[in-house]
C-alpha cells in the first residue's frame, strides 16, 4: 500500500511541475502583453496616425478638407485602447513564442528541437512579412478602390465624399492585417501536420485544386468586399502552399537520409 502511494506522489509531481512552469508562462506573457500596452497606450495616438498612412497618401491632394469622425461620446476612447491592444499584441508576438518554446522544448528529443527550432523563428517572420504586405501594398490599392466612388457635387446633385469613422478605420486595417499575417503563417501549419504524421506532400499535391477554392473562399471571407483584397490574399496563400509542399517533400528527404546514415554506420 505504502508502494502504491509512493508511486502515485511520482506520477504526480511531473504533473504539477508542468502546471507550476505553465503558470509561469503565462504570467510572462500577461507581463510583456501589459508593459507593452501601456506603452503603447501612452503612443496611441501616433500609432493611429501611422495606421492611417495609406488613406492620407489618398487625399495628399485635398488633405485640408479632409478629417476623421467618431459618432459616439466613447468612440474614440475605445478605438485608441483597441490601437493599444493591437500594437502590444503585435510587439510581443516574439517574446510569447520564446515562452512557449522554452515551455515544450525540454519535452523534446534533441533531434525534434532542432528541427522545431527553425518553424519558431520564422513564425514571427512570416507574420511580419504578411501584416507589411497588407500594409504597404493591399491597403494603400484597396484605399484607392474605396475612394474611387466618391463624386463631385454641381448645381443639380450632391457631392459624395467619404467620412471615415475612427472605430471602422481601424476594425478594418487591423481585420486586413492581422488576415494577411495568419495566412502567413500556412506553412508553418501545414510543417507541424506533417511532422505529426496526419498530412503528407503528396496529400497536398492531391488537394491542391480543392485549396485553390479554400483559399480565395477565405479571402472572399475575411477581407473587404473588393477584388483587390481578394487576389492579394488568395494569391499568396496558394504560392505558401506550393512552397509548403517542397518544405515538406525537403524536410522528408532529409530525414529518410539521417535514418540511413543511423543504419549504416557499425
Amino acid at each position: 500500500m505504502q508502494t502504491e502511494t509512493n508511486e502515485l506522489n511520482l506520477s504526480k509531481a511531473p504533473l504539477l511541475a508542468h502546471l507550476m512552469e505553465l503558470r509561469q508562462r503565462i504570467f510572462y506573457c500577461l507581463l510583456f502583453l501589459s508593459l507593452a500596452f501601456s506603452i503603447s497606450y501612452y503612443f496611441s495616438e501616433e500609432i493611429y496616425r501611422f495606421l492611417l498612412q495609406p488613406l492620407e497618401r489618398v487625399f495628399a491632394n485635398d488633405a485640408r478638407h479632409r478629417h476623421m469622425i467618431y459618432t459616439g461620446l466613447h468612440e474614440a476612447f475605445f478605438t485608441y485602447l483597441k490601437v493599444s491592444f493591437f500594437a502590444a499584441f503585435f510587439f510581443t508576438l516574439p517574446l510569447i513564442l520564446i515562452q512557449i518554446w522554452r515551455f515544450i522544448a525540454p519535452g523534446l528529443y534533441k533531434d525534434e528541437r532542432k528541427s522545431a527550432m527553425p518553424l519558431f523563428v520564422l513564425t514571427p517572420v512570416l507574420f511580419i512579412a504578411g501584416a507589411m504586405l497588407a500594409f504597404y501594398v493591399v491597403i494603400p490599392l484597396a484605399w484607392e478602390f474605396f475612394v474611387s466612388f466618391e463624386t463631385q457635387g454641381n448645381n443639380n446633385h450632391l457631392a459624395v465624399q467619404l467620412e471615415a469613422r475612427v472605430s471602422e478605420y481601424l476594425g478594418l486595417i487591423t481585420q486586413l492585417i492581422l488576415a494577411f499575417g495568419l495566412s502567413f503563417e500556412l506553412p508553418i501549419l501545414l510543417l507541424v501536420l506533417a511532422k505529426a504524421g496526419i498530412i503528407t506532400a503528396e496529400d497536398l499535391l492531391h488537394h491542391r485544386r480543392h485549396a485553390v477554392v479554400v483559399a480565395f473562399l477565405i479571402a472572399a471571407l475575411i477581407t473587404p468586399p473588393d477584388l483587390i483584397s481578394q487576389i492579394a490574399l488568395g494569391t499568396p496563400i496558394l504560392i505558401l502552399y506550393q512552397i509548403s509542399i517542397w518544405l515538406i517533400r525537403w524536410t522528408s528527404a532529409d530525414k529518410k537520409t539521417r535514418l540511413r546514415r543511423q543504419i549504416t554506420l557499425p
